[in-house]
């Protein structure tokens, strides 16, 4: 099922606060996005003091792998840029999912006393219409949930970037359910121009998508992705999934399949998709291993883009023609993840869904340092990871496995690999080497 108890499988550490009842959601439509070069705030002066302070909320705080906005900015060379004013201004996240939140707005506001950042206004379009929200109904509960993460994430890493929270009464789970709304979601933000940013936290098995109508849908996907990013200036950024090299075979997501299995729309090669990692503090700064969870393979259903065949002889062998996955990475281990508050209580973030806002809010500060969209940025991470400056650009992921059960997975190794991809982002050098890359 397409809910945090399914694509999010991990531990939560939670502190009991005063519980908040479940309000009114904010509503509005979304501008259309313009980018700029000058930032826009003084240098240092873009949040208050609290911000820098890199404890926890009571409770959390007692893990030492609990991180704030501010160290989850630091971890990934954000925080200089951030001190120069590069923190999205002028470009907007557009999050898909599933119901929405009732508590969106209330939680944002907490968040941001909490951590010191600026205030911001969610907005929210249902252009498909509503349902009640039901919170003993556990597909509700579980897409509020993460849709808080989503929104939370993107604000800590990219304070001045815009967000629209775009919702479909519909729950999309595995197959074709849910994913003809989340295109017409897609295609509405598009036409009315909402953000040139998608952040996807869902995913369907491939396993679940070989009959017909799986096969005209992901055709239709493809298509309209590849018009948008590579004609239209958009990026999208989707998780790989939180099943390790597999992902259910069934419909109902009770059994996972037995061979290796990746996720759409991570496997769609005009979409960069995001794998997990766990992030460690050290002595020395922060180290990065593969989290077990991180989904990666190689598709059944897209060939080799042209992206990935300047790759070397041995993962030419291992991709045997197919599209791998992922591309890059980003913390997803629940244990090292970031605080985020939901509903009267603090959690830390884990999942290929806290990665995956990451990378969005992390294109929101190249769009504003470019003065324009990048769009499709593939061919320039590709171009990145095989130049001599790719240890500066990336954290190399060289350690851990997203083996699964019975399943043999793959292996992080210096380079691309089929559970971190390139790895996770340097950002202060990755930003202006990315666009860079992409005028070359």
């Amino acid at each position: 099922m397409r809910l945090r108890s399914k694509l999010f499988p991990f531990i939560v550490l939670l502190l009991l606060t005063a519980c908040s009842p479940f309000g009114a959601q904010s509503t509005g439509n979304g501008s259309t996005p313009i980018a700029t070069k000058t930032p826009t705030r003084t240098p240092g002066a873009l949040l208050t003091p609290a911000s820098t302070t890199d404890l926890c909320p009571t409770g959390l705080g007692q893990n030492k792998s609990c991180y704030t906005p501010h160290a989850m900015r630091v971890a990934y060379g954000i925080e200089a840029l951030t001190e120069q004013g590069f923190a999205g201004k002028g470009q907007t996240v557009i999050d898909i999912v599933s119901y929405g939140s009732p508590t969106l707005q209330q939680d944002m506001n907490m968040f941001d006393r909490q951590f010191g950042l600026p205030p911001i206004t969610i907005q929210v379009v249902s252009p498909l219409g509503t349902v009640p929200f039901d919170p003993n109904i556990k597909d509700m509960l579980g897409w509020a949930e993460e849709t808080e993460l989503d929104v939370q994430i993107i604000h800590a890493i990219a304070p001045d970037a815009g967000i629209v929270v775009m919702t479909s009464p519909v729950d999309e789970t595995e197959g074709t359910i849910g994913l003809p709304e989340f295109m017409k979601l897609e295609q509405y933000a598009v036409a009315h121009h909402l953000g040139q940013i998608f952040s996807q936290s869902y995913v369907a098995s491939e396993a679940t998508l070989t009959d017909n109508a799986g096969q005209q849908l992901i055709k239709q996907y493809s298509d309209f992705y590849k018009q948008i990013t590579t004609q239209q200036g958009f990026t999208i950024v989707s998780g790989s999934g939180d099943n390790g090299a597999t992902d259910y075979e069934d419909i109902k997501a009770t059994k996972l399949a037995p061979t290796p299995t990746v996720n759409f729309p991570a496997d769609v090669p005009w979409v960069t998709t995001v794998g997990g990692t766990t992030l460690t503090r050290t002595a020395n700064g922060y180290d990065e291993s593969a989290w077990s969870g991180s989904g990666g393979g190689m598709s059944k259903f897209f060939s080799e883009p042209a992206f990935q065949q300047g790759l070397p002889q041995v993962v030419q062998s291992e991709l045997a023609g197919h599209r791998g996955l992922p591309d890059i990475a980003g913390d997803a281990d629940p244990v090292t993840g970031m605080a985020f508050y939901f509903d009267g209580q603090w959690q830390q973030a884990g999942g290929t869904s806290a990665s995956t806002p990451l990378w969005a809010a992390i294109i929101t500060i190249a769009n504003q340092m470019a003065g324009h969209p990048l769009g499709f940025i593939n061919p320039g991470i590709y171009k990145l990871g095989t130049s001599v400056h790719a240890q500066q650009d990336f954290r190399d992921i060289t350690s851990g496995d997203n083996s699964v059960n019975q399943v043999q997975g793959f292996h992080a190794v210096a380079g691309w690999n089929a559970v971190t991809g390139w790895g996770a982002p340097l950002a202060s050098q990755f930003i202006p080497d990315l666009i860079a890359a992409l005028k070359s």
